[in-house]
């Protein structure tokens, strides 16, 4: 044997047992390297826990939210993890503006995979005394906002499946009010009521396209939309981890899953639907 013929084969059996560890290791299925995705309402709160599990599996990200700066602090948040960031500072209650926004992204990204409707706002009013304009200030971005956001990514889908590329993503941000009654919380359940429907609608009607969409219903999620009284938002959440079966109300990153799970090419068959993701509370009651 030569003097280097044992080091030559070990050499070579390391070689190949890196090579059958290699073709046993766990492929990451839920990769969305290559894709883009437009979160509204995602500088802060349930919209930027959206958006950064669908940055930490590859997507690139168009981001809308209201004020400048906190759409420039959340990008600068999300750039860490290696996409590119389209920040835009959309008011979802102006339809001109929505429709300027998915042009601007189209521009700078090219295409839109993914749209997660998440853009909403929350108050509790009496139902006696809920006037118009409580009313329909609420309306305006919870429902209004989502259906024109998804109605323009929608033609730009539709016109890339006619091209030979179809596919894309609709996702709604629901509710637990969707299938509970929420003291003084009945125009917001109006609106996530409606929600729902209209994503089995879509589900439908964009289907042929290859376009699918879901709906997310959280439980009450700790954000600083549901913190912001600290008294009322503690009280909420110890009454929901006193009834959970799980025992605690939920986080953001909780929700990680199924909007990554939603955004991927698993979910190719999976439409129509809405997720509970609530810590077993209405399953529970």
């Amino acid at each position: 044997m030569r003097p280097d013929a044992g080091s030559g084969v070990a050499t070579a059996k390391r070689t190949m047992e890196r090579e059958r560890k290699h073709a046993h290791m766990a492929e990451n299925l839920f990769d969305l390297s290559g894709k883009v995705a437009l979160v509204t309402g995602a500088n802060s709160g349930l919209g930027y826990g959206f958006a950064e599990a669908l940055a930490r599996a590859g997507s690139d990200l168009i981001i809308w939210g209201r004020r400048a700066d906190a759409n420039e602090r959340a990008a600068e948040k999300l750039r860490v993890f290696g996409g590119r960031v389209h920040v835009d500072s959309i008011d979802v209650k102006d339809e001109a503006s929505i429709v300027r926004g998915v042009e601007s992204a189209l521009a700078v990204m090219g295409r839109i995979d993914t749209v997660v409707a998440n853009a909403g706002i929350a108050n509790q009013v009496p139902f006696q005394e809920m006037d118009s304009i409580i009313y329909h200030d609420l309306l305006n971005v919870n429902l209004h906002g989502s259906v024109f956001t998804l109605r323009e990514v929608a033609k730009h889908m539709i016109a890339r499946a006619d091209a030979g590329d179809p596919g894309g993503s609709m996702i709604l941000c629901g509710s637990g009010s969707i299938f509970q009654g929420v003291p003084t919380m009945a125009h917001y359940a109006i609106a996530k009521g409606a929600l729902n429907s209209l994503a089995k609608t879509l589900a439908s009607e964009l289907g042929p396209k290859g376009v699918r969409c879901n709906v997310i219903a959280p439980g009450f999620i700790i954000t600083e939309m549901t913190m912001a009284n600290p008294e009322i938002g503690k009280m909420i959440a110890d009454i929901v981890a006193a009834k959970a079966p799980l025992g605690r109300a939920g986080n953001p990153d909780d929700l990680w899953g199924a909007v990554v799970y939603l955004a991927s090419d698993l979910s190719r068959y999976h439409t129509g639907d809405t997720l509970i993701i609530d810590g077993g509370k209405i399953a529970n009651n």
